[in-house]
């Protein structure tokens, strides 16, 4: 993925993909074709994305990648179905949520490998509301966005929780050298539809 921000058209279209998605998965209807050649150039580009539905305030499934494999738009469009559909944390999302669903979708910059000495210099390294963390023990992996830092400001918070999504004991962090990457994110979602 270039490292240029999305302009506001490109991140239109990205969610206009990413709703048709949902609307035909959803309805158990074929996908809509993405044209490629007819979308901007950083479209076509591979990115890594994470499509995140919300419902009434909560999240109601989200699903991605940390590695580029296929063309941005491409891979917004199956993770948007994947969160709508497959996120194990939750049932399909039914007919009737799909206008009530509100879409983000968070373009990923590659993750990068985080040297650190212990876990005192863990906490000192990591950017809260900046960086996207990945940990890595053995055959274990989770990652949380950025966006998780405004629940768990603290960084001891945010790598416990982060274990436990690995199915790790919380604590893990503190007494083994894990592999850390992070990553950057640019997230946008659709306008919140006004309910008069």
């Amino acid at each position: 993925m270039s490292e240029h921000a999305l302009t506001s058209q490109e991140k239109a279209q990205l969610l206009h993909i990413a709703r048709q998605a949902i609307e035909a998965a959803v309805l158990k209807k074929a996908l809509p074709e993405v044209e490629l050649s007819g979308l901007p150039q950083r479209l076509q580009e591979e990115g890594a994305s994470f499509v995140t539905l919300i419902l009434h305030g909560n999240l109601r499934g989200c699903i991605g990648t940390l590695q580029a494999y296929q063309a941005l738009a491409l891979d917004v469009q199956e993770h948007a179905v994947a969160a709508a559909l497959e996120d194990y944390r939750f049932s399909p999302v039914s007919p009737d949520e799909v206008p009530l669903l509100e879409i983000e979708i968070s373009c990923l910059t590659p993750a990068r490998s985080l040297e650190y000495t212990g876990a005192d210099d863990l906490i000192k390294k990591l950017r809260p509301r900046v960086d996207g963390v990945m940990l890595r023990y053995g055959a274990r992996r989770a990652t949380f966005l950025p966006q998780v830092w405004d629940d768990l400001p603290k960084a001891e918070d945010f790598l416990s929780r982060l274990c436990l999504k690995m199915g790790a004991p919380a604590d893990l962090w503190r007494h083994e050298k894990l592999e850390v990457e992070t990553y950057q994110v640019e997230e946008f979602h659709e306008q919140r539809k006004s309910v008069l």
